[in-house]
Formats: structure tokens, sequence, C-alpha cells
């Protein structure tokens, strides 16, 4: 049994932690999160990341790659009606299969994925399941967890101070594989799961056909044929169990499909009057230092 004090500290440490940390719920899916950040502080780090990554990645000249990821992703990021991002949609010249969206709507695309996606619907199932981490606040749950499991490892190790030091760094391996294995690994995935199920919706909200992303996830799982490693050691689920996660989420997902075609279809806006001019102008999303700002739907 623990000292008096020793389990005190334990559990002030503890305590402290959660009393820090701030409720909130995932959207669309309504998954409570335990979350220490500010989404401003999670914002300003992706900021500075993402600059960071143009600085260590070349960034692509191809018009015509570029061309289509900003048109794919003003229309994901139309759907994601998140005015506050200051969206950027950057393709970057490289053969890793890879995609990212930081905190505040910061997305990078590698030009070696781009062979997976195909089309319009293959690229928007990317850029979708990336944004979906961003609006999920994905990055500050899974900064809020290593900081729990950091002062979890405090606790345990104000509250070991008075056994062996060989027993010591024993108990804390275990307790560092733990929380390693059974909260961060396992939770990553939880999350993958949810960013396929939000980031379907807002497929289906940007005109795009979510079963197209099906077609999407399977040229990705056949392009790598070596052996995996077991599921519970992985961030990411494993292929079958993604598609049988994917072909669940999808009535859901279509509930919000409307196709991109009927949009295009209907009437032209008639010719605004003159005294309509300035409203008009001024409904339109302005330009913030070359970036661009979807227009609430």
């Amino acid at each position: 049994m623990l000292p008096k004090s020793k389990t005190l500290i334990l559990s002030l440490v503890l305590g402290l932690a959660f009393l820090m940390a701030a409720c909130a719920s995932a959207p669309y899916t309504g998954r409570r999160q335990l979350l220490f950040t500010s989404e401003g502080t999670e914002t300003r780090m992706g900021y500075q990341a993402f600059q960071q990554i143009k600085k260590h990645y070349k960034v692509s000249r191809d018009p015509e790659s570029n061309d289509l990821v900003t048109r794919v992703g003003k229309r994901i990021a139309a759907a994601a009606n998140r005015p506050d991002y200051r969206w950027e949609f950057v393709v970057f010249q490289d053969k890793e299969a890879n995609a990212f969206c930081l905190p505040g709507g910061k997305v990078g695309i590698f030009t070696g994925i781009l062979k997976y996606t195909k089309n319009e619907a293959g690229l928007a199932t990317v850029i979708s399941h990336e944004v979906a981490h961003a609006l999920a606040r994905h990055a500050g749950e899974r900064m809020s967890q290593s900081m729990l499991a950091q002062a979890g490892g405090l606790g345990l190790g104000v509250a070991l101070g008075g056994a062996g030091s060989v027993a010591n760094q024993a108990i804390m391996q275990g307790y560092s594989l733990g929380t390693q294995l059974g909260l961060l690994l396992p939770y990553s995935r939880a999350q993958e799961y949810e960013a396929d199920h939000i980031g379907l919706i807002l497929m289906a909200k940007a005109g795009y056909d979510p079963a197209q992303a099906l077609e999407f996830w399977k040229r990705m799982m056949a392009k790598d044929k070596k052996a995996k490693m077991p599921q519970f050691l992985s961030t990411h689920p494993k292929d079958a169990n993604r598609l049988r996660e994917i072909q669940a989420f999808l009535p859901e997902a279509r509930k919000y499909y409307v196709p991109a075609r009927e949009a295009q279809n209907s009437p032209p806006p008639r010719r605004p009057t003159a005294t309509g001019t300035a409203s008009a102008a001024a409904a339109q999303p302005a330009p913030v230092a070359g970036r661009w700002i979807p227009r609430s739907r």
C-alpha cells in the first residue's frame, strides 16, 4: 500500500489533469472528447508546422495538379463550413502516397498519392478524410493524451519514490508500454474510423458520390503487397476492417449527397441590378494573403 502522502500527490496530479481538460463533442459523430488544449493554440501550431513543411518539401509547380487539388479542396472546404479556417491547398512534389490537413485548414497533398486518386472523387476522398481529422480536433486529442500519459507517469514516479531503482524502471517501462498499446495507438485507430465517417459526409455534401471512397481505398490497399504488422500495433485499421466500416457509414453519408451535376444544371443567377451590385459584392468571400475562404452555406 502506498503512503498516504504519496497517494494524495498522485491523486492531485491526475485530478488536476482532468480539471484542466475541456469536454467537447466531435462533429457529426457526437463522440465525447477530452481536450487540454484550446482550438486557437492548435491552429497556431498548425500554421507554424505548415511553414516548416513548405521549407522541407518541394512545392509542385504543375498547373494541372494544382488546379485539381484547389478545385476539389474548395468544394470540401465549403462543405466543412468553417469560414474561420484560413484554408490553403498545397501540392508537394514527393513520391510518398500521403496527405494531411493541419489544424486551421492547411492541406497538403503529396504527388505520390495522385496515381491512386485517379479522379476528382478519389481526391475528394483523400481531402475530406484529412479535413475531417482537423474538424474533429484529432491533433488536439493526441496532444492531450500525451499530456495525460505524462501526468500519470509523473504521479506514478512520485508514488514509487521508495522502491528500488530496478523495480522503478521495470514498472515505468510497463506503464509506458501499457499507455502506448492500451491508449495511444488504439485511440488513433478510432480517430481513423471517425475521419472516414466524417469524411464521407463532407464528400457527399460537396457533391461527390461517397460510394467512390471504397474504390479509392481498394486502390490504395492493392499497392501494398507486403506483410503488415498486427492491428493492435498499428495506428491505422486493417484493410478489411476499414472497408467494412466505410460500407456501414455509407447510408448516413448518402443522406447528405446532392450530385454536383444537379447544382450545375440549376438556372444561372439573374444579373444583379445597379442597386444590388454592392450587396452582391459584399457577399463574395474575400481573399486573405492569397488564401481562399469559403462562403458559408
